[in-house]
């Protein structure tokens, strides 16, 4: 029976949360647009298609929505070279491998930044999904739905800093598992989900074996 590791990418491998919230300061400023930036902070782990109206409003989607993720792209393409991975984040990938795991990134980034990451990462041959994949973005279960499918699953758990990242292993019917890594605290990641919390990928690393994997059930099954 094969046991997958579902892992997030930002903030759970490359260490990207708050050049997400710069980027989107930047972009809302743009078009005269102020919101604070723990609001957007907050938000970040769930898709652009739904941050927008989540920090600043519907009518703000509805007027602007388009141009902001267009401008959020262009200021975070600027700082994508600052990018640097996790602590840990090699050596967890590693290690997942040896113990015989399958490993899958499943990213609500866009396909181009993803791949830059994988070139810091150096994962080796893993499967990997980006938000370019599906057509509806975390907190939905798309993304992971979609990870599970490339490697043909049967059991899995989902890993990742955000509470969204929590929510969409819930509503995949997986269990999931949080970093403290993206700036969510403990308490929040347990009350979206998470089965439970680590500070680091190495204290993750080490726990491997246990992890709570869990029967994939197929959508609609």
């Amino acid at each position: 029976m094969s046991n997958t590791l579902v892992l997030d990418v930002d903030g759970t491998l490359v260490d990207t949360n708050y050049h997400h919230t710069v980027a989107w300061l930047r972009a809302f400023r743009g078009v005269d647009i102020t919101v604070p930036a723990w609001r957007v902070h907050r938000a970040i782990g769930m898709g652009g298609d739904k941050l927008v109206a989540a920090v600043a409003g519907d009518k703000v989607e509805q007027d602007h929505g388009d141009a902001l993720r267009t401008a959020w792209e262009r200021h975070f393409d600027t700082m994508i070279d600052e990018i640097q991975p996790l602590e840990g984040a090699h050596r967890l990938v590693r290690a997942a491998t040896e113990l015989g795991l399958s490993v899958v990134l499943a990213s609500s980034g866009k396909r181009k930044h993803v791949e830059h990451y994988l070139k810091l990462l150096d994962p080796g041959d893993i499967a990997w999904t980006s938000s370019d994949d599906v057509e509806d973005s975390k907190p939905a279960p798309d993304l992971v739905e979609v990870a599970l499918r490339s490697v043909k699953s049967s059991r899995a758990v989902v890993v990742g800093d955000s509470v969204w990242d929590c929510e969409a292993a819930g509503r995949a019917g997986l269990p999931s598992i949080g970093l403290l890594t993206g700036g969510f605290g403990e308490d929040e990641l347990v009350d979206r989900g998470a089965s439970a919390v680590y500070a680091d990928l190495d204290s993750l690393r080490a726990e491997l074996s246990d992890l709570p994997f869990a029967e994939v059930v197929e959508p609609n099954a």
